[in-house]
């Protein structure tokens, strides 16, 4: 689920729209890929074939999140942890989102894709994912989705492109509480 600027309002609201995760470009053939469009590199979204168009048309939405988890390898194995925001709130991350019609049966599918940031410099989250061993600690290229305040969740829906690169940063790590997932 995902929350975008309602498309068929002239003025300015929201919706809530039911859709599938992974991005569903307007040139696929089909609405199965062959590669996964969950996730999206923000520094990439207007270059890349795959999202440079709602990018440019500016379909940006939030995912709702009450949490969201990750995989840590600093121990040499795979533990999984869980953030949640230190003030009880819910996240409002940062996603694209796009309408893909099925010419052979005209079904409509939404999709939408989550945004991702080079978390190196990040205290807590530059500590997560499996680090790719043929490559120096400075270039692991560490990655985080990428919280939306609320105060800025109508200027992320509605602003340009230009002013929305502004909105795309981790928050200080006083704003994340993270911890291993209990078995």
């Amino acid at each position: 689920m995902f929350i975008r600027r309602a498309v068929h309002d002239p003025g300015y609201s929201r919706e809530l729209v039911a859709g599938q995760w992974g991005l569903i470009p307007h040139f696929a053939k089909a609405a199965k890929l062959p590669y996964s469009t969950n996730n999206a590199r923000s520094e990439e979204l207007a270059a890349k074939p795959t999202y440079r168009t709602p990018w440019a048309k500016g379909q940006r939405c939030i995912i709702p999140a009450r949490s969201f988890d990750e995989p840590c390898w600093e121990t040499g194995r795979n533990v999984w942890w869980r953030f949640r925001r230190a003030d009880g709130m819910p996240w409002g991350l940062a996603g694209l989102w796009a309408t893909w019609t099925d010419h052979a049966t005209g079904e409509i599918h939404e999709s939408y894709t989550m945004l991702t940031i080079n978390a190196d410099a990040h205290p807590l989250m530059s500590r997560m994912h499996k680090p790719d061993p043929k490559l120096p600690h400075y270039q692991q290229d560490k990655r985080s989705v990428i919280p939306i305040d609320p105060e800025n969740w109508d200027a992320w829906l509605t602003c340009a492109p230009a002013q929305a690169v502004d909105l795309l940063r981790i928050p200080a790590d006083d704003v994340f509480v993270g911890e291993p997932v209990s078995a």
